[in-house]
């Protein structure tokens, strides 16, 4: 009993042993987090009450340049005139006269349809004509000797008037089923063969006009008050070849979709080596011997409505609005906001606060 005793007690004295070296250690944790945190917070009391000094930037000043304001635009080349020969009846094609990539002369017949039901129809009117004629003629004679009555006369006359008009009706019938060609150029490719019956939506071939080619382009609305006709165009080719050409009317109305102005412009001189259809990229020098600033495009500042600039006063950075126009590749113009002398950031300005204090580093052409 007394061992079993002697046990239990010292059983009892381990358990509370350990329990008060848990105890210990969990403070002693404890203190080295809460050590930790007050260090944390009295590092940053340090650094709070810095004062950072002025933005150390680059600059540039403000000059007149000279220049050459270049547009630049994509275009497609166009026939002087094109045609899709449609019929304007329905029938079946008797003559084919399309011979591909043949000059043809304007008037002549390219396809004709079956017409011998209006053929026949045109020969009865005829005959109805000549004899409606004598009737009219034979009538008017009685009327000059009074053997006949006015009324009766007329309806004579109404008839051979009749008849004329069917007789027009019919030709014109006819004439829609020859094809001619509206003008001299070149035939394009034959889509149909003698025999076949074509509708009004059959395409048999094309017609153009090569001879003198058009080019269609389109260039940004702000570019309309500097475009007239007769302004000079350079056309280059995929080949890197050049033509030159004329602008010959602008479009007076901005495509609403796209906010563009659509140009035409005539090449003027030889265009051998250009086919109606192609992609050609398009330059006009608008502002020869200009003088204007030219700033370089990562020193403006996008806004949500405005452009803006930073200007170097008095030592103090200042956000000035400006206005914009030639945009190059790695300039830009100020036409508004800018004065020549006015010193302005080039760098460093997403650093910089309005009314900064600033430090110029170096001053940059």
């Amino acid at each position: 009993m007394n061992t079993l005793k002697k046990f239990g007690a010292t059983n009892i004295s381990s358990l509370i042993f350990q329990k008060k070296m848990s105890l210990k250690k969990g403070l002693f944790i404890s203190s080295l987090i809460l050590f930790s945190a007050c260090g944390g917070n009295a590092k940053k009391d340090t650094t709070k009450g810095k004062v950072s000094g002025p933005v150390s930037i680059d600059v540039s000043v403000a000059v007149l340049t000279d220049y050459v304001n270049t547009i630049e635009g994509n275009g497609t080349v166009l026939a002087n005139e094109f045609v899709e020969l449609k019929p304007e009846t329905n029938g079946r094609i008797v003559l084919l006269n399309i011979q591909e990539g043949k000059q043809v002369n304007e008037g002549a017949l390219l396809v004709k349809l079956f017409d011998d039901d209006l053929q026949a129809q045109l020969r009865k009117l005829e005959s109805q004509l000549s004899i409606a004629k004598k009737t009219e003629s034979r009538l008017k004679t009685l009327l000059e000797a009074n053997g006949l009555n006015q009324s009766e006369y007329d309806q004579a006359l109404n008839q051979v008037n009749n008849l004329l008009a069917d007789i027009d009706y019919t030709k014109a019938q006819i004439r829609k089923t020859e094809i001619r060609a509206p003008f001299s150029g070149t035939i394009g490719l034959r889509m149909v063969s003698k025999g076949a019956f074509v509708t009004q939506q059959n395409v048999l071939a094309t017609l153009q006009q090569t001879g003198t080619l058009k080019v269609d382009f389109v260039l940004p609305e702000n570019y309309n008050s500097q475009l007239q006709a007769g302004q000079d165009v350079k056309v280059i080719a995929d080949n890197k070849r050049e033509y030159n050409a004329k602008i010959i009317a602008i479009e007076p109305q901005v495509n609403t979709a796209t906010r563009n102005l659509k140009v035409r412009a005539m090449i003027t001189g030889n265009s051998s080596g250009l086919q109606p259809g192609a992609f050609v990229k398009i330059s006009i020098d608008e502002g020869k011997n200009k003088k204007a600033i030219l700033v370089p495009t990562n020193s403006i500042i996008p806004d949500t409505r405005n452009k803006k600039i930073v200007l170097i006063k008095n030592g103090k950075a200042i956000f000035t609005i400006v206005e914009t126009g030639y945009r190059g590749e790695n300039k830009i113009e100020i036409t508004a906001g800018v004065e020549a002398g006015d010193t302005f950031a080039i760098n460093g300005i997403l650093f910089l606060k309005p009314d900064a204090d600033v430090k110029i580093r170096n001053v940059k052409p």
